[in-house]
């Protein structure tokens, strides 16, 4: 006979104290508490290429842009999450009167892993488009130049772009701005692939 784990649910109260503590980073997703893996220095050279190049005034209009330390409260699913960047428009909406949970982004941006993309191409996107605020999810490949972006068109339906190869650019719909790949991918070195020598 195989014992069952017992399944251990948090409110989440319990679950923004115990992350206060944390040496680790977790998300909370309606009672459980789910460890979040760390990231390559790929993912982290992908985040910093876009917060350097995008401006906080475009247009006369403020941006703020915050890279993976900052929490998601999405309420519909009763999740927090830390996406790895988010730009929100005018000003950030928090949860309470602590700023480390905003609930307002205007853009959120995945670096994608191999451990995490499927999550973040699906139950992560299905709780995000729950967000009124949301109008751009962006999905950056960090072992190849490939991004896909999906652009809101209305409650019911987003609007999907695929770019590839290195001379691309990601051009954002929401915002007035666009960014090359070289700039994107700068300074990142793509794995090999293995070749089977048979």
């Amino acid at each position: 006979m195989v014992a069952q784990l017992e399944l251990k649910y948090y409110t989440p109260e319990k679950y923004l104290e115990l992350e206060e503590k944390s040496e680790i980073k977790n998300e909370y997703l309606d009672g459980e508490i789910i460890p979040m893996l760390g990231g390559t220095t790929n993912h982290n050279q992908i985040a910093i290429n876009f917060c350097r190049a995008f401006p906080l005034t475009i247009n006369n209009q403020d941006y703020y842009i915050y890279i993976n330390d900052v929490k998601l409260w999405i309420p519909d699913y009763r999740f927090y999450t830390y996406p790895d960047l988010m730009i929100i428009e005018s000003e950030p909406v928090y949860q309470s009167e602590k700023k480390n949970i905003v609930t307002n982004p205007k853009i959120i941006i995945e670096v994608l892993s191999d451990s995490t993309q499927n999550y973040d191409k699906t139950e992560k996107f299905r709780a995000y488009r729950s967000l009124p605020s949301l109008q751009e999810y962006i999905l950056i490949s960090q072992s190849s130049y490939y991004v896909e972006q999906f652009i809101k068109q209305t409650e019911q339906q987003w609007l999907f772009n695929v770019m590839e190869g290195e001379n691309h650019h990601l051009g954002l719909a929401s915002i007035d701005f666009s960014i090359s790949f070289s700039q994107l991918y700068h300074r990142i070195v793509f794995e090999s692939p293995l070749i089977n020598l048979v």
